[in-house]
């Protein structure tokens, strides 16, 4: 009973310090139900060789490879595998990234829009493995696979190896599910790595904001949502049309669907419903026009189309 006491008063004094330390947001209550702590997941060494990337300009597929030790008994490659490297130009004992140029072969939009805002964004990649050159006496280079994050196969491109360094911790704050918009630069959830739909802690994603809005590598973004998205999924869509009323009640109120819609124009109507926060992102790599994030926590599921904030709150 002694200890459970204890607990309890440790637990009530942390989270008196955490509210303590950060600035309450006008008109907001910081209260453990509203404001739930983060429990962020650190990425490792394989999120960050392995997270993928999109990218504007297409890769050069002069170099790619052409085999292994086993072909064409073996098709497919892994760590400690050997494989022979086509093309010019190789360094003995440097190391070099296996990456593949993906495609979608179910070629069905998870949101409306879907297809055209990857076009606009780029190629998709997989970064499969890091090789290390061991020998280039024959007219393939030969290499071992140091790292491997998925089988490589013939055909997978060779491109330049750049290490990337770990990220510092996330510190301890308190996740806002309703925060409103901030201004700060915002995009789109457009695609997730293995051409996911469903996405959760750990998984990787791609947004259509990079560089050029001055996102860099350990930035964050709030992952959010409107309820008007429920209006636009067939599943979810279906709710619009199931009772949410007691018998009891004498004048049952009703949910419009122009309660959700936020429009435009001459007659501004601004949904009823706040936005609401589902996770936190963390920037893994970027390019110019597009960013890799890796899901470090999420309060539900996450989805391709949900969008995205930069979060000043780090």
């Amino acid at each position: 009973m002694k200890k459970t006491g204890l607990l309890l008063a440790l637990s009530l004094a942390m989270g008196t310090a955490l509210a303590a330390d950060q600035s309450t947001p006008a008109g907001t209550v910081p209260t453990n139900t509203s404001f739930p702590i983060e429990s962020i997941v650190s990425p490792t060494y394989a999120d960050l060789q392995c997270a993928g990337f999109v990218e504007k300009q297409l890769l050069p597929n002069a170099t790619y490879v052409a085999g292994g030790l086993d072909t064409p008994n073996t098709s497919q490659y892994a760590t400690g595998d050997l494989v022979f490297l086509a093309g010019q130009g190789y360094t003995l004992d440097k190391r070099y990234r296996i990456v593949r140029e993906l495609r979608d072969p179910n070629r069905r939009e998870e949101f409306e829009g879907q297809a055209s805002m990857l076009r606009a964004m780029g190629q998709p990649y997989a970064e499969l493995a890091m090789v290390r050159v061991v020998d280039t006496r024959s007219k393939s280079a030969i290499a071992k696979i140091e790292f491997s994050c998925a089988p490589v196969v013939p055909g997978d491109i060779v491109s330049a190896f750049e290490d990337r360094a770990p990220l510092p911790p996330h510190p301890a704050l308190r996740f806002d599910r309703l925060v409103p918009p901030n201004g700060k630069p915002s995009g789109r959830i457009v695609l997730a790595k293995d051409f996911d739909a469903e996405l959760g802690t750990g998984m990787k994603v791609y947004m259509n904001l990079g560089a050029n809005q001055g996102i860099k590598v350990g930035d964050y973004f709030r992952a959010v949502r409107s309820y008007e998205a429920d209006l636009h999924n067939p599943v979810d869509s279906l709710s619009f049309k199931a009772s949410t009323t007691e018998d009891t009640q004498a004048k049952p109120p009703s949910i419009e669907q122009s309660m959700f819609n936020r429009t435009s124009g001459p007659n501004i109507r601004v949904a009823v419903f706040p936005r609401r926060a589902v996770g936190e992102i963390l920037v893994l790599e970027t390019t110019p026009t597009t960013s890799t994030g890796m899901i470090v926590f999420a309060m539900e599921d996450l989805h391709l189309g949900d969008g995205v904030e930069l979060d000043p709150q780090q």
